[in-house]
């Protein structure tokens, strides 16, 4: 037999100091867990964060009773071209519509982002607006539901729009802004939401500005219109939803 090197020796019969030790890889893995779980109280654990509120996400659309209306042709309206780009022709005088029955529907229509129902209902709606005189008040009620509908899709050109037309809203007739107050609850929890998101575009130019389409800077405007137009009991529930809000009469 052929005589074996000194300091050899097979690896089962290695003294257990020169053992190699075992491997532990499966053990020393760490397992994730939710928090507040007997889990997370073991060792070898890593509890997971808190998952995102998504706060600022979009929500899906859903199909509106307004798109519904205009397929169907229900809608006294049309399509003109001109030189300065589309407008609504109305088959009919805007003073002498319905407005209980069309002034909701075009609100319904404020969620629309697709052409041509979405220029239809936010036109439609400054037009009738602007030609409605008292016959808005008496409406305030029913266009609530649509207002909180398009800004809970938290969708940034639907919310732009919406404050543009909250803004025009208000100044439309008499004690608008007034009937507005008791449904601050229902309008305002989105704009605490967006009050900050502003664009900070450092030196260069922010052309948002100019088209009107910074959220953060429409969301002031309209809460100072809110409080010049609501009366007297418009600050303090405005101050009871957006605490961050500064007054703009009083200071």
């Amino acid at each position: 037999m052929v005589a074996e090197k000194e300091g050899s020796c097979p690896p089962k019969d290695r003294p257990p100091q020169f053992q190699e030790p075992l491997r532990q890889e499966k053990r020393s893995r760490k397992q994730v867990s939710d928090g507040f779980t007997i889990k997370a109280m073991m060792k070898n654990t890593v509890v997971k964060g808190p998952p995102a509120a998504g706060a600022f996400k979009e929500r899906p659309t859903k199909p509106t009773a307004f798109r519904k209306f205009y397929e169907r042709g229900d809608f006294p309206i049309a399509l003109e071209h001109d030189s300065r780009g589309n407008k609504i022709a109305w088959k009919v005088e805007i003073e002498k519509l319905d407005y209980h029955h069309y002034l909701p529907l075009f609100f319904d229509g404020l969620c629309e982002m697709q052409f041509p129902y979405e220029f239809f209902a936010r036109q439609g709606i400054h037009d009738m607006l602007e030609h409605g005189g008292n016959k808005i008040l008496p409406v305030i009620p029913q266009l609530i539901i649509p207002i909180k509908n398009a800004l809970n899709l938290r969708n940034r050109q639907v919310i732009c729009i919406t404050l543009k037309v909250l803004q025009h809203l208000v100044v439309s007739a008499d004690m608008v802004g007034e009937a507005l107050v008791p449904y601050y609850r229902q309008i305002l929890p989105i704009l605490n939401i967006f009050k900050n998101m502003n664009v900070n575009s450092g030196d260069g130019i922010d052309y948002s500005q100019q088209k009107r389409e910074n959220i953060g800077d429409l969301i002031q405007e309209t809460l100072e219109a809110f409080e010049r137009y609501g009366g007297e009991d418009a600050y303090i529930n405005i101050k009871y939803m957006v605490p961050t809000y500064q007054s703009c009469l009083l200071n």
